[in-house]
């Protein structure tokens, strides 16, 4: 037993060594942080967990958020989360022992000969033996792998910051989808006020080839007039079907995206509504703080502290292994005679790799060059959030300089088509005139129109390449299978 003592502190002592590096964070200045944005923004951020209602409007709302609940790529990432979880619950079992218990029973029977005959004292004879025969056996064995230098600990480690970074990972398919129905919303309410304008020409157009067949009649002008006429409204005719498949598409894809059948949103889409107007800006903050709001930057760090706990692992297996070991036995040929005979035995074995050809410290050099890939692309995912907000920035200042400018491109050509229809049925000008106007009135209507989507659309942008969406708070937890069972099985 003294030895035995001696035999676990010693282990105790050793396992407290763990060889590999200790994962460092990196700072800003590491990372090529710069302290401001190059691109002029607000320097204050507003809460974006639920950006979508600056909106205002409750129909993007719900189905954003109806998304976020249904979507089936939200789904899959919810689940390879649960199963990192899984792994990370069998890391941590390995710093336990491992404990296996037996029970069992046994009967023999002798089906031919076997027995033996005797002869009493009195002449009569015996036959003895032949018989069957039970047996009950109970044991208990335990093994024990103890980490000398680490490698347990470290894979651990690697798995806990594995498990981190698939929450991440899932928070970053939850903003990709959010941001893909809000954009597709805003292409349905275009599509729609393309309709109602190409409508509304429409309607001028029968207007002014009945005006030119009128006039061709009273001799008034030729019928190159009411050809014209007939060639514009035609042209206009055409784009409405376009049109209307393009805003099909989008309709479809909303649904699909908030796990519907494709047309299972039309009712609720069917009433013609304006484009969602949102603020005229939005605070950006500073860039260190803005990508501590970024899952995918998270993601990407949590996935260098993993690579760099598996050079810990590698570098493990270079020193010696301890493994215990021990059971305990008993037998005995009835129920109430098992414990009259216990048996044990303890196990304790120590394993040095002596040569692998180069096997393992190839091992460890391989961990070295994936923790070294895992902190470039850590790097490089930085950088790609400083382009995406810095972009974001640029395309919201100018879809709000053109959307100013193409109000008074539409007021404009408003008059001018005004002021040519009146001209025209006054015969103080040609038709072509006033064809070049009311197409130019159409074309001003849809550009006002596809700024304000894009005023729209620039402040999703922001938004999604600012993190919003999430609580970034506290890391994302896989939900208990339970309660995240998607074939309603329990």
């Amino acid at each position: 037993m003294t030895r035995l003592r001696a035999t676990l502190l010693l282990a105790a002592a050793l396992g407290g060594c763990t060889v590999g590096p200790d994962y460092r964070p990196r700072t800003a200045t590491e990372l090529g942080v710069p302290d401001t944005f190059s691109v002029t923004a607000e320097p204050t951020r507003e809460d974006l967990t639920r950006w979508w209602r600056s909106f205002d409007d409750p129909v993007l709302g719900q189905l954003v958020e109806q998304a976020a609940a249904s979507n089936l790529d939200i789904a899959q990432a919810s689940a390879r989360l649960r199963q990192a979880r899984e792994a990370l619950v069998q890391s941590r079992a390995s710093l336990l022992p491992t404990v296996n218990g037996s029970a069992g029973y046994s009967r023999s029977e002798t089906l031919r000969g076997g027995q033996t005959v005797i002869t009493l004292p009195d002449g009569t004879t015996q036959s003895i033996g032949g018989g069957g025969g039970s047996n009950f056996s109970l044991g208990l064995d335990a093994q024990y792998q103890i980490g000398l230098f680490g490698e347990v600990r470290r894979t651990v480690e690697s798995s806990q910051a594995q498990y981190e970074a698939s929450g991440f990972d899932q928070a970053t398919v939850l903003l990709s989808v959010q941001a893909e129905v809000a954009r597709n919303y805003v292409l349905a309410r275009l599509y729609q006020l393309q309709l109602a304008n190409a409508r509304d020409s429409l309607a001028l157009q029968d207007d002014n080839l009945e005006i030119a067949g009128f006039r061709v009649q009273a001799g008034l002008v030729s019928s190159l007039d009411q050809e014209q006429a007939r060639v514009q409204r035609a042209q206009t005719a055409a784009s409405v079907p376009l049109i209307e498949q393009q805003y099909n598409a989008a309709v479809s894809r909303i649904g699909v995206l908030t796990g519907a059948a494709p047309g299972t949103l039309k009712p609720l889409l069917a009433a013609t509504k304006p484009i969602p107007r949102g603020p005229a800006s939005a605070g950006v903050g500073i860039p260190a703080d803005v990508l501590r709001q970024r899952p995918d930057v998270r993601a990407a760090e949590r996935n260098l502290a993993a690579a760099t706990a598996q050079i810990g692992v590698a570098k493990a297996q270079l020193y010696p292994a301890l493994a215990i070991s021990g059971n305990i036995d008993t037998r005995a040929g009835n129920l109430g005679g098992l414990l009259e005979t216990v048996t044990g035995g303890l196990f304790a074995g120590l394993t040095q790799a002596i040569f692998n050809g180069g096997r393992l410290n190839s091992q460890v050099r391989g961990a070295e060059a994936a923790a070294d890939a895992a902190l470039a692309a850590y790097k490089q995912t930085v950088l790609i959030a400083l382009e995406d907000i810095e972009n974001a920035v640029v395309a919201l200042s100018t879809a709000q300089a053109r959307e100013r400018e193409f109000a008074v491109a539409l007021e404009a050509a408003n008059n001018s088509a005004i002021l040519s229809r009146s001209q025209y049925r006054t015969g103080l000008t040609d038709f072509t005139t006033l064809s070049q106007q009311e197409a130019a009135l159409l074309s001003a209507r849809n550009s006002a129109a596809q700024a304000r989507a894009d005023h729209a659309n620039a402040l999703i942008q922001l938004y999604t390449a600012l993190g919003g969406g999430w609580d970034s708070t506290a890391a994302p937890q896989a939900i208990s299978p339970q309660n995240n069972r998607q074939d309603g099985t329990r």
